[in-house]
């Protein structure tokens, strides 16, 4: 088959073990990203399959009705970036592996990592020390803080034993069900939203970006956490009502935020508020950036290549196509 790869930014995936799997085909590995639909149609001409790293490029349909050699699409987890009817309309199948009970442990690692370099001021103390000073200022322990968790799914799980490990007392919001998972292993529900975002010393949001959470955490949630809260968040940007967390950081409350996400990614020369703020600690949706975790998750995208390939494709989101 001729597989084409977009966004691998940095050429990993050709050192990695599970790459050995495309022996024998035709692959076209593109290490920049550009979304502008004409580029992307001609790239993706000769194309018959095409192996997305997450949402970095969206396919929409205007790209789609341009590609009447693609067969699949083949990725892992969710996928708002792609247009699923277009996909049915022109004939495309689109499998994505949604490891269901299988969290990206790289995800949940950079989670806590955020919360200790931003309770320690690790990256504002190196940056202190690279200057030719010496310490900048006095952080704060995780011992015995309390940390909020929403929602206690895949991810939340995985950061909320961290959190334990840590001697911190985790309270967990959500939907019921995530709620009484949490309380089953040992955790406890806040008494109410409010009391969730006023009484947590750290707020980690874990939680999927559809359309009915975007936005779902407002300006009246971050103005309730106290003036030495932290909020983090690994998950998306869009999460929180926009505009809202520079204005409530500029206010004090919370006191400081540990971001991996923003609203348009990659940011480039043009910078983000978030990014000149002293209480901030940031970095570029590295959550689920790692070698080992690309072998992972590039293993299962390979298989589901390989599958197509022999006639048994897996797990299938419009299988309609291939029905028909």
């Amino acid at each position: 088959m001729k597989i084409t790869i977009l966004d691998d930014w940095f050429d990993t995936l050709r050192g990695l073990p599970c790459f050995q799997k495309l022996a024998g085909h035709e692959v076209t590995v593109w290490n920049d990203h550009v979304q502008d639909t004409d580029i992307l149609a001609e790239r993706l001409a000769d194309a018959e399959a095409v192996a997305l790293f997450r949402e970095r490029t969206k396919i929409q349909g205007d790209l789609l009705d341009r590609l009447p050699n693609l067969k699949l699409i083949s990725q892992r987890s969710v996928y708002p970036h792609i247009d699923v009817p277009a996909c049915t309309r022109n004939g495309v199948l689109l499998c994505s592996d949604q490891h269901a009970g299988s969290p990206s442990y790289a995800a949940a690692e950079l989670t806590f990592g955020l919360v200790l370099a931003a309770m320690r001021q690790i990256p504002q103390q190196m940056a202190s020390l690279q200057a030719g000073n010496w310490q900048m200022g006095v952080g704060h322990s995780v011992r015995h803080k309390t940390m909020g968790i929403w929602s206690y799914g895949r991810l939340g799980k995985a950061v909320a034993k961290y959190a334990r490990a840590f001697d911190m007392d985790v309270q967990v919001w959500g939907g019921e069900q995530s709620c009484a998972e949490a309380v089953e292993d040992g955790f406890r529900k806040a008494e109410s939203r409010e009391a969730f975002f006023a009484t947590s010393d750290v707020v980690c949001l874990l939680i999927r970006l559809y359309p009915a959470t975007r936005g779902m955490i407002t300006a009246a949630d971050l103005a309730a956490m106290h003036q030495q809260s932290l909020l983090v968040n690994t998950s998306r940007a869009g999460l929180i009502e926009e505009g809202a967390l520079v204005k409530a950081l500029q206010a004090g409350r919370p006191g400081m935020a540990a971001v991996d996400v923003f609203e348009h990614e990659p940011i480039g020369k043009e910078g983000h508020p978030l990014l000149t703020m002293p209480n901030v600690v940031a970095t570029p949706h590295i959550g689920y950036v790692s070698q080992e975790e690309y072998d992972l998750q590039f293993n299962d995208i390979f298989e589901q290549i390989l599958a197509f390939d022999r006639g048994e494709p897996i797990a299938m989101i419009n299988p309609e196509v291939w029905k028909g």
